[in-house]
């Protein structure tokens, strides 16, 4: 099994010695290029000291490299010769020095990258007497044959502790094997070595075992073969159990809510230590929107026999202040100008409820709202309330409306459900039509429960993933005409990657499981698809309110057309609400690349269709296409399209920000 010692090489240590050697050249690498010409001034120079004139000064020697492209950034950014180039007292004699040793230097460089049986060949040519712009001491040639490439063939973890024989941990050592096979047949490299190490130290630490430590490490090296052997050797300590969850600085508003939301998040007594699950409960006490700042952790320092069996849950917390006001200016291409004014009241006297209540202005929408939440419950649930009055001018139509509804709901990342009651009453009035006018007692009162499920392995930035919701409601029409109606509402929206997979740093630690890396983004991007439908059944002369009804187009549903321009059209060339909706919207998202490197920007190109009818047999799809960018800002996608609507017959700017679903 075991070659010859001296064929094989302990490259744990081994690569920490070479790059120890390298540091210092990494830490004084100049830039290969000619420096910069110094700025005229009238004024004399700052004085400089010997360090900053050697910088400033031009290179001594040149540096010509032949070898594989793919090596050479590596190799001229941190070889010892390039910390040389700019003495300015450098002479010959100590050139020639520098040139013995360089082999040695270039060798450890190349084995970080896998390459052991390189061929280097350095060289000098002086510079000619005729040539004035030649570096003075001539060039320095360098020409290596890198040899084959050594590759991972084995990558093996070995336990210590509880975790080598723990039933309840059978599951975290098959993942912690499966992921150090991930690397073999692959191309050796040091930072693949490194991350491997890392990667599995984390595994271990996020679940059950975070005390864990890696006790031992090999990576063994047959120099002849060209094979890498990777050992891992894992000591996991005792596991961690939770014990009693402490909050601080809790002072105005109960703690008890803090509380549940730990054990919501599935921190309760006696379970296993989880980081994921830390995390979410640190994330949904900072949703609660009683808090500035939340930090979980749990207390690993406790004294006593019993300490892992019972590691207490600690919140540290800073209290918001009970009420907030915030006034906003806006807009949006589908409502022009927007003037706002929010109040927030975190817990409203007697009842002890949080209260949200907005005024919102725009140039054809008018809203006024107030949404109440009850303290979250033990079972996760809570209850809701509110109640929103809201105009909306679409061409010659203006609808009112009136919207109460109460009802409990419960939240997580992946799955919100709600239940409630709901009431509806609408005016509608067009200064053109009568038939497109509605006399007021348009009133409804409808039972309602709604399902969304989400399943992206990154938010507010998907690379691929599912969402799906559905609305089912019963309702009956009120005033002079009762009738019964059901409402049903489905949305779909999903990413499937196309190609291969990079290493991508822009999006890291925005991951919603641990089975979902935010890290590996598509090289060749995403298509997206979106549907959306509804449907409201009742009698053909039910007088439902039109709030109750459809109408689409806009940013975020049919490109190419205005808010609501896509309805049943009437006679007289108005539009109306209808009781059939119809979606459907694919896109293709590109990241865009600057010098091989992705930056935050993409690229879209799109198509949507919508419809809207009284009758399933009347749909008819309006078409928008179009294309556009999206920028990946820190409050999430900005999108920027230009969408043309085939039926419209005219361009239209979209611009939105943020991904909900």
């Amino acid at each position: 099994m075991n070659p010859p010692f001296l064929r094989r090489v302990a490259s744990t240590r081994l690569f920490c010695l070479l790059l120890l050697s390298t540091a210092p050249a990494w830490a004084h690498a100049q830039d290969a290029a000619s420096p910069a010409k110094a700025p005229e001034t009238s004024e004399p120079a700052p004085a400089t000291t010997d360090d900053e004139a050697d910088a400033k000064a031009p290179p001594r020697f040149g540096i010509t490299l032949d070898t594989l492209e793919a090596l050479k950034p590596l190799l001229l950014r941190h070889m010892e010769l390039q910390r040389f180039r700019s003495l300015n007292d450098l002479d010959a004699s100590e050139l020639e020095r520098l040139l013995v040793a360089a082999p040695d230097n270039l060798r450890d460089l190349l084995g970080t990258q896998g390459y052991f049986d390189a061929k280097i060949e350095v060289s000098w040519k002086p510079a000619a007497a005729e040539d004035p712009s030649a570096p003075v001491l001539g060039e320095v040639q360098i020409r290596i044959e890198p040899g084959p490439a050594t590759k991972v063939v084995s990558s093996n973890v070995y336990f210590k502790g509880d975790i080598a024989n723990a039933e309840a941990a059978t599951a975290q050592r098959e993942l912690m094997q499966r992921n150090s096979q991930k690397l073999v047949d692959k191309p050796f490299s040091q930072a693949q070595w490194d991350s491997a190490k890392s990667d599995t130290l984390r595994l271990l630490t996020t679940q059950r075992y975070p005390r864990g430590r890696i006790v031992n490490s090999l990576s063994d090296i047959d120099t002849l073969s060209q094979e890498a052997h990777w050992y891992i050797e894992l000591d996991s300590g005792p596991p961690v159990h939770i014990g009693d969850v402490r909050i601080e600085g809790a002072d105005r508003y109960d703690p008890i809510t803090a509380e549940r939301l730990v054990r919501l998040a599935g921190l309760t007594r006696g379970a296993d230590y989880s980081l994921a699950k830390l995390q979410d409960a640190q994330q949904q006490i900072s949703d609660s929107g009683y808090y500035n700042s939340v930090f979980a952790y749990v207390d690993l320092d406790q004294e006593g026999d019993n300490r892992d069996s019972a590691a207490p849950v600690v919140v540290q917390v800073k209290e918001a202040k009970p009420q907030k006001v915030v006034f906003g200016l806006g807009g949006s291409t589908n409502s022009g100008a927007r003037l706002s004014l929010e109040h927030t009241h975190l817990r409203l006297p007697l009842i002890g409820w949080r209260a949200h209540s907005k005024l919102q202005l725009e140039k054809d929408d008018q809203l006024l709202s107030s949404d109440w939440s009850a303290p979250i419950e033990e079972d996760g649930w809570h209850w809701l309330g509110s109640g929103r009055l809201a105009s909306q001018v679409d061409d010659t139509t203006t609808t009112s409306g009136l919207r109460l509804s109460l009802g409990k709901s419960k939240e997580s990342a992946e799955l919100d459900r709600r239940y409630f009651l709901q009431y509806d009453r609408a005016r509608t009035v067009n200064t053109e039509s009568e038939l497109a006018s509605s006399d007021g007692n348009e009133a409804a009162l409808s039972i309602n429960y709604g399902w969304t499920w989400r399943r992206f392995d990154n938010v507010p930035f998907p690379d691929q993933g599912y969402g799906l919701g559905l609305t089912l409601g019963v309702g009956t029409t009120l005033g002079t005409v009762r009738l019964p109606f059901t409402t049903t509402q489905v949305r779909w929206l999903g990413f499937w990657p196309l190609g291969g997979s990079i290493k991508e740093d822009l999006l890291a630690g925005l991951t919603t499981g641990d089975d979902r890396p935010a890290d590996k983004r598509s090289r060749f991007g995403r298509l997206a698809l979106r549907l959306q439908g509804g449907a409201v059944l009742a009698n053909a002369d039910a007088p439902i309110p039109d709030t109750q009804l459809y109408l689409t187009g806009g940013d975020n549903t049919v490109r190419g057309y205005g808010l609501r321009d896509i309805g049943v059209e009437q006679a007289d060339g108005s539009v109306t609400a209808g009781r059939y909706l119809a979606v459907a919207s694919f896109e293709w998202q590109r990241p865009i690349y600057s010098d091989g490197v992705r930056t935050a920007w993409e690229s879209v190109v799109f198509v949507d269709a919508g419809a809207v009818a009284d009758e399933v047999a009347n749909l008819k799809a309006k078409v928008g296409v179009g294309l556009g960018a999206r920028y990946n800002s820190p409050v999430g996608p900005l999108q920027m399209d230009l969408a043309y609507g085939l039926d419209a017959k005219r361009l239209r700017i979209h611009l939105n920000v943020g991904f909900t679903f």
